[in-house]
């Protein structure tokens, strides 16, 4: 059975309890797994799909806990690989009255920045149908060239490359500019998804279509644009189609974003992809329809519960979430 693999940072996110910051009340944190591409390994294994995570982990007792929260989920750890040079990366989420969140990070030369190319494992690569990153793992030197050389080394095997771009400018040295590390990156990637935010900045001085036509010319067979509950857009060489999401009461928006991702990754994992085979479902506007009317409502479902983990479907659930709504 073909697998997915999701690589990049996993990190404990420590949610605030206060609703508003402005609010004079005691201020406690409650320790969630997360990290993006974490978030989404689990979301596809959740729903039954064949999800491994690779990255580095520390060894200290937040790396343990991160280790066990994914094995509990059903994602498989085995290219995992440890460090006890660095610890776990943290991130403080406080979210508004709406369910809107902000991160504020401690992420300094931390376990996930010390994967290298020396870690991957041609066998991963065997059964892999999908490789899975997030710009995350492109605000530091060292781990920005492993990332590229984890995507070249995906696509020579003949792995579908999926980037979520997931820009978090706080992450990021303030002398930095994300669009030169993140454009580079597309021409080698098959599925990319953007928030309609993220759209814009990379699209700089260009419309976003012409910027999304441009980036379908040089490679890219997907291209999704995601707008909250707003409507949602989702590009090919040859079409373009719109699908509204499902309305619901947002509590934490924390892992919405890497749900409808994993719930997408899911869908395409059940068809065994290759690089042809993946374009030709391209072609297919209907299937992809069917595809992302799926992944909108995995959205759904984790933004109407707080966490990251524990927001994500498993298939019950899920068909329980659209029965109730």
């Amino acid at each position: 059975m073909k697998h997915t693999i999701c690589f990049g940072e996993v990190l404990v996110d420590l949610l605030s309890n206060k609703l508003s910051q402005n609010s004079n009340e005691h201020e406690a944190f409650t320790k969630f797994a997360g990290g993006a591409p974490a978030n989404v390994s689990v979301a596809i294994a959740k729903l039954g799909g064949n999800a491994y995570f690779a990255g580095m982990l520390s060894t200290d007792s937040f790396g343990d806990f991160l280790h066990n929260a994914l094995k509990e989920q059903g994602v498989k750890t085995d290219f995992m690989r440890f460090t006890n040079q660095a610890k776990t990366a943290l991130a403080f989420v406080s979210l508004d009255n709406d369910g809107d969140r902000t991160f504020e990070f401690y992420r300094d030369n931390t376990a996930d920045l010390h994967f290298s190319n020396d870690d991957f494992s041609r066998e991963w690569f065997e059964q892999c149908d999908i490789f899975h990153i997030c710009s995350n793992t492109l605000t530091d030197k060292n781990i920005r060239n492993t990332t590229a050389y984890g995507v070249k080394f995906a696509k020579k095997n003949n792995s579908i490359v999926s980037f979520d771009i997931n820009l978090r400018l706080n992450l990021w040295p303030s002398d930095a500019n994300p669009r030169e590390y993140i454009l580079p990156l597309l021409k080698d990637c098959s599925i990319i998804k953007a928030s309609k935010e993220e759209l814009e900045y990379l699209a700089g001085e260009q419309s976003s279509d012409e910027f999304i036509a441009q980036t379908l010319n040089n490679g890219c067979e997907l291209f999704v644009i995601t707008d909250a509950c707003n409507p949602m857009h989702w590009y090919t060489k040859n079409a373009k189609q719109t699908l509204h999401p499902k309305k619901v009461t947002m509590v934490d928006a924390t892992a919405a974003g890497d749900a409808f991702v994993g719930g997408l990754l899911y869908q395409l994992g059940l068809h065994a992809l290759t690089p042809a085979s993946f374009s030709t479902l391209c072609e297919n506007n209907a299937k992809l329809n069917t595809i992302f009317e799926f992944a909108s409502l995995c959205g759904a479902h984790a933004a109407s519960y707080k966490g990251a983990f524990n927001s994500l479907p498993n298939q019950k659930s899920l068909y329980d979430f659209r029965s109730e709504r």
